[in-house]
């Protein structure tokens, strides 16, 4: 084996660990508690040898931290303090934050900036309306995109096999049970991206309306999404008055975030 070949195969292996330790990071986010090395190897399918070294490695930085006295790890302060140092340096938080202030303010409803965490839809930010019953959502949960009118615009930038290819096809299986059509969901899509807009009665309960606008990077790829969950009935009685504040908004924060809209793919700002 040459020295080229030797310096390869070690680029290889540590993207490999890289890939292995983003994953541990991911389960532990969407597990949502800590865990013991051999339950992470088995959630992201690691030998347990290879889950315990990088266990240790990223004890060593900061990344992971031990919870408690049973050799549980969960994500460290490290990861909160990047996650400072980034929000200071782009300082998108504060734009998205007024925006989505501002649209809940006018609506009374509860306004989203929605974005994808892999192949998954997320709420990463939220500001709720000022109704006395009012709608949330669990900021950061990763959810299957055809459940979402988001999904329809995030996706709106790709190809038909490009996104059935993107979308697991157990994904297609709704809440209750049924199952989504691949070809009624590409026609949404297409419309999402014909109209610059998208909504539709939620799939996931049976009393509120989703409306979602696009975030856009050139104009061209759809970054992330304003959106407005409102109960049904309003949503009849406000439906182009809703459809064109959420537009209006976000063909503003496009344009406001500019090249920065990149980083709202990368890492996003929840």
């Amino acid at each position: 084996m040459t020295s080229d070949n030797v310096t390869e195969l070690g680029a290889s292996r540590r993207m490999r660990g890289l890939d292995r330790a983003f994953e541990m990071l991911a389960y532990l986010r969407e597990r949502g508690g800590p865990a013991r090395p051999n339950e992470i190897a088995i959630g992201i399918g690691a030998p347990k040898s290879t889950a315990y070294e990088l266990v240790n490695a990223l004890l060593a930085t900061g990344v992971l931290e031990y919870a408690d006295g049973d050799g549980r790890v969960f994500l460290g302060r490290k990861l909160y303090f990047l996650g400072l140092a980034y929000q200071e340096h782009f300082d998108l938080t504060r734009e998205c934050k007024a925006y989505l202030r501002d649209l809940a303010t006018e609506t009374r409803e509860t306004a989203q900036l929605c974005m994808l965490d892999g192949n998954k839809y997320t709420v990463a930010m939220m500001h709720e309306g000022a109704r006395p019953f009012r709608i949330s959502a669990d900021v950061g949960e990763p959810i299957p995109l055809p459940w979402t009118a988001s999904g329809r615009l995030l996706l709106s930038h790709m190809s038909d096999a490009e996104i059935l290819d993107f979308i697991p096809s157990e994904d297609f299986v709704l809440p209750d049970g049924s199952t989504l059509a691949t070809e009624v969901f590409l026609a949404e899509t297409e419309r999402a991206r014909q109209e610059g807009v998208f909504s539709f009665d939620s799939l996931a309960d049976t009393f509120t309306h989703c409306f979602a606008a696009p975030v856009s990077q050139d104009g061209t790829t759809c970054v992330a999404t304003l959106c407005l969950i409102s109960p049904r009935e309003d949503a009849v009685r406000n439906f182009d008055t809703y459809r064109e504040a959420l537009k209006s908004a976000a063909r503003d924060l496009s344009g406001k975030l500019g090249d920065n809209a990149i980083a709202l793919t990368k890492s996003g700002i929840a």
